[in-house]
């Protein structure tokens, strides 16, 4: 009992902390995207998303699986972790270097399969993020796995300033994408030099081949699902590069990371800790499951009503963060953030699901029986032209809930009658919600400051309807006392 209150203590503090994170990142996060929307061009967007997407898919070899494996693996003693942390740390740093060299060689071939000819240079300089994230991936995933969010509040929140010294002053002397990736290299500097500095465990030169064998029995799958979700997450974008243009890449790219980085408010905060919780309870299956459910209910009490919101409102959304010229992206956020919540709630956490139980193979089943139908419904949407292809690819992941709510009845036995019923309230609000707003918008009128006036009042609809759920009200109330201000910075 003991050690589930200093387990349960530790978890609300993690919570407390990856919260605080990122709501004061979400705030220097979407202003910073909303500067550079005003001061660079769609098309320079389109090359940022290339290069984004080069570097994500080299990150996930170098990582090799390996911060997970910290995460979830029990260890014997505090020495045993760090002999595991310094074999993965060696690993991510050779192979970072590897995989930059063999960038730096084959440069261009690799700018022109992306559809971006001609920018072989900025890949290699981009890439040079590779080995600066392999030195302090490692020391990230030690702090997750003690809970020690509160350190990483301190790295984060002087990283999301960096834009503003280095990304922003650049654009405005016309550096172009060049401000983004300049930026980008500075904040992983930052980061690796400062978690270096603040983690207990330092590395030193020991390596052993045993370990790193048990390690890659478990990292391989890993790698392997974390393979099958970047397909799934920039499958598109490499489709619309292929058959489009930069112009429409930008346009599609930006749109869906500003929904993603106002849904990630919440995500980011969430599964960090969630995974962190799981792995620690992957032993017992009653605690196990509670936990699972009551962090999907918090998460929905934020995620639906804010992707309900950006559809309803998507005109607003997009003057607001990107600005006048980027008029076409408001289809784009509307149905992204739509779809977006229903698959945060239903679909996003349960990757973390299978992973806290040491079965990253469910969550690659999941990723390949996903592709399997999104590859082609991309494909062929293509051909018909951008808007097809955007609502096509929004729509289709309803079938990856419906994959995730199967896998998580069979293996992990939670049905999808309980999952519904866990949210059911706020579902219930949401909708009220939704056509509440939808009569103001339409009925009444569409003006800016009514659509101002409206979203209030849709929110205060929402919560009055919340109120009505009588376990929803107290763990509300619960939630909202834990995050005071007297408490929050509560030492």
């Amino acid at each position: 009992m003991e050690d589930d209150k200093q387990l349960y203590g530790k978890i609300a503090s993690a919570a407390k902390w990856s919260s605080i994170t990122e709501i004061i990142a979400k705030i220097f996060v979407p202003v910073t995207n909303m500067i550079l929307a005003r001061l660079l061009v769609p098309e320079a967007f389109g090359v940022i998303a290339t290069i984004t997407m080069i570097i994500s898919f080299v990150e996930m070899f170098a990582d090799a699986g390996f911060q997970k494996y910290l995460i979830q693996r029990e260890f014997k003693s505090e020495n045993d972790k760090h002999l595991y942390a310094n074999v993965a740390f060696w690993t991510n740093f050779v192979i970072s270097l590897f995989l930059w060299s063999i960038i730096s060689l084959f440069n261009e071939q690799i700018a022109t399969m992306v559809g971006n000819p001609g920018l072989g240079v900025v890949v290699i300089v981009a890439s040079i993020q590779l080995p600066i994230t392999a030195f302090s991936s490692i020391q990230m995933a030690l702090f997750r796995r003690d809970f020690d969010f509160k350190s990483l509040f301190i790295v984060r929140i002087i990283a999301v300033i960096i834009p503003f010294i280095v990304t922003i002053p650049l654009a405005f002397l016309n550096f172009g994408y060049w401000s983004v990736i300049i930026g980008a290299i500075c904040m992983q500097l930052f980061n690796a030099v400062i978690l270096t500095v603040k983690s207990k465990w330092k590395p030193r030169l020991f390596y052993s081949l045993q370990i790193l064998r048990e390690m890659l029995s478990f990292s391989v799958w890993s790698l392997v699902e974390s393979i099958s979700i970047w397909l799934t997450a920039w499958v598109d974008a490499f489709i619309i590069s292929y058959f489009m243009n930069e112009y429409y890449l930008g346009i599609y790219k930006t749109s869906t990371i500003m929904v993603n980085s106002l849904l990630a408010l919440v995500t980011a905060a969430t599964v960090p800790v969630l995974f962190s919780s799981l792995s620690r309870l992957q032993n017992d299956d009653e605690k196990f499951k509670q936990v699972f459910l009551k962090f999907q209910r918090l998460a929905s009490i934020l995620i639906f009503p804010i992707g309900v919101g950006v559809f309803l409102y998507s005109d607003l959304a997009t003057q607001l963060l990107l600005g006048s010229h980027w008029k076409e992206a408001s289809g784009v956020i509307g149905i992204w953030g739509l779809t977006s919540s229903i698959m945060i709630v239903f679909g996003h956490y349960c990757s973390e699901v299978y992973r806290a139980k040491g079965r990253p193979k469910l969550s690659f089943l999941s990723q390949a029986l996903h592709l399997i139908v999104l590859v082609p419904t991309c494909v062929i949407a293509a051909k018909y032209g951008f808007w097809p292809l955007v609502f096509a690819r929004s729509l289709v992941r309803i079938q990856f809930v419906i994959v995730h709510l199967s896998i998580m009845k069979i293996k992990i036995k939670i049905s999808v009658l309980n999952t519904f019923r866990n949210v059911l309230p706020t579902m219930i609000a949401t909708i009220a919600m939704g056509l509440f707003g939808y009569f103001l918008k339409t009925v009444v009128s569409e003006s800016i400051l009514w659509s101002i006036f409206s979203i209030v009042l849709c929110v205060c609809l929402y919560l009055i309807v919340l109120f009505f759920f009588p376990t929803l009200r107290m763990e509300l109330m619960s939630l909202i006392t834990k995050v005071s201000p007297k408490k929050l910075f509560k030492k």
